[in-house]
């Protein structure tokens, strides 16, 4: 049996370091509340919180970023808002919640107006390092059911800078009472290797999982015909207690439980055009563990202790995009929480 997953869609990244793109981010979730078939009074919350969430970008914060991504499954829709910075955190975060509060080294005002309308809101911040925001806003529909709560899995993609498009694309299943896990990096940037990602989702998606190594196999000879790129498919077991991870390029696969960082292996290749051996390895799933893929636009070498504190899957893929997406490139990552 396989189940639906909420499928995320990253619309648009809005840079926010002048008063003007705090109106260009506005304009864009409440349009993709619109085309979401939101509710009038809906659409204008949404523009409002995004406003205050931007406001405090610009004022408060440096190098602030949001991200505009709608979430569906089945019927449901909404929109969620990822802002992530590199300023010098919330102080108080309980204090920077209150209405009209604005101090340095908070966010200021708003935060209670997104808290009130938004029907998740989550905050990771860190003095010095910077803070990231995920709010999601429902439709709110009556007969309609919400999304359930905080989500096990989650993952960001960006695109290199001057690209509309992102390369990197990745895909979440339940079957056959494993989480299947997805993961591809089409070669090179821009339409073509967003269009060798998503035929690798298609794929994906579309046919009955057996084992990672097969499954990887299959995409090989999917993405003949495209650009081809790096591939990962990991099945998570908890019952079992292991995750079973097969890799065919340069996606980083790892393991996280409390302070430790276990490193998966992929082996060289290229989907599409290369692969000389397809091979799956399994490594131990202890309860509280969380799992993370990403491409190679973040660095590998990010540790336990720059993601400390962050057990959210959306803010810690948000987290690590902002840190670890240092190189020029398409950047994603994916985090499922066991």
């Amino acid at each position: 049996m396989t189940t639906c997953i909420p499928v995320a869609e990253d619309v648009a990244w809005v840079r926010v370091e002048e008063a003007a793109q705090v109106g260009r981010a506005r304009r864009v979730a409440t349009a993709l509340a619109e085309r979401l078939a939101f509710g009038e009074t809906r659409v204008a919350e949404i523009g409002l919180a995004v406003t205050e969430i931007g406001t405090n970008l610009h004022k408060h914060t440096s190098g602030g970023r949001l991200l505009v991504r709608a979430l569906r499954a089945d019927d449901r829709a909404a929109v969620e808002v990822v802002a992530v910075d590199s300023g010098p955190g919330i102080a108080d975060l309980g204090l920077a919640m209150r209405d009209g509060e604005s101090t340095t080294g908070t966010l200021g005002i708003g935060l209670g107006v997104v808290a009130r309308s938004a029907d998740l809101l989550d905050v990771s911040t860190r003095r010095d390092r910077g803070t990231v925001l995920a709010a999601r806003f429902h439709r709110r529909e009556r007969g309609v059911p919400d999304f359930a709560g905080d989500p096990v899995s989650a993952g960001v993609t960006r695109p290199i800078a001057d690209e509309e498009v992102c390369g990197d694309a990745y895909a979440v299943r339940r079957a056959g009472g494993k989480l299947w896990l997805m993961m591809c990096d089409g070669s090179g940037h821009g339409p073509l290797a967003a269009s060798a990602s998503r035929e690798a989702v298609r794929v994906f998606c579309d046919e009955e999982p057996t084992v990672p190594e097969a499954v990887v196999a299959k995409l090989h000879r999917a993405l003949r015909g495209t650009r081809g790129g790096a591939v990962s498919v990991a099945a998570l077991d908890p019952g079992r207690g292991v995750i079973r991870y097969a890799g065919l390029g340069n996606i980083a696969g790892a393991v996280l439980v409390e302070d430790r960082k276990r490193t998966m292996v992929s082996v060289p290749g290229i989907a599409g055009y290369q692969a000389r051996t397809i091979q799956a390895f399994e490594y131990e799933l202890p309860p509280g563990a969380l799992v993370v893929l990403h491409s190679d636009g973040l660095t590998e070498r990010w540790t336990p202790e720059d993601v400390a504190g962050v057990s959210s899957p959306l803010l810690l893929a948000a987290t690590l995009v902002r840190d670890a997406g240092v190189r020029r490139d398409d950047a994603s990552a994916l985090v499922v929480a066991v």
